[in-house]
């Protein structure tokens, strides 16, 4: 799912239950998280729920990008976590370090519908994921 194809679902959505049950959805859609990545390690901390991340950067097509796995044991968050990949799977360090997410969640109405854990959860991962992408970029 890009992130085009989820702006404009949601243009469709009218309803924050619809939303909701898109978001869930996004997060059933995520491909398998290994198991074995489920560790300390990859938690993402600032979650309520549990949420792991894994980063990697490939340079197979001549440009670093980075490419990430997520998942969490709570369906909104799992939801949220994909949207956030979308956003910046498959980018450079560069990309990722100047793609505004709080824009992304502002045009998507995401802050005013979450509760402050889930908020400050979706914070912590982008945080992350820009720490593994000023790291890639040093």
């Amino acid at each position: 799912m890009t992130l085009d194809d989820i702006r404009a679902d949601f243009a469709l959505l009218d309803d924050w239950e619809d939303r909701y049950r898109y978001i869930i959805e996004l997060g059933k859609a995520l491909p398998p998280f290994d198991d074995a990545a489920r560790t300390e390690a990859n938690r993402v901390r600032g979650c309520a729920s549990q949420v792991w991340l894994t980063s990697r950067a490939d340079d197979s097509d001549g440009v670093r990008r980075l490419h990430f796995a997520g998942d969490s044991d709570a369906l909104i968050v799992s939801g949220l976590v994909a949207i956030v990949l979308a956003l910046y799977d498959g980018r450079t360090a560069d990309e990722i370090l100047a793609a505004d997410a709080e824009a992304l969640f502002n045009e998507l109405d995401l802050r005013s519908h979450l509760t402050a854990q889930r908020s400050n959860g979706l914070r912590a991962l982008v945080d992350r994921i820009r720490a593994d992408a000023a790291a890639v970029a040093a």
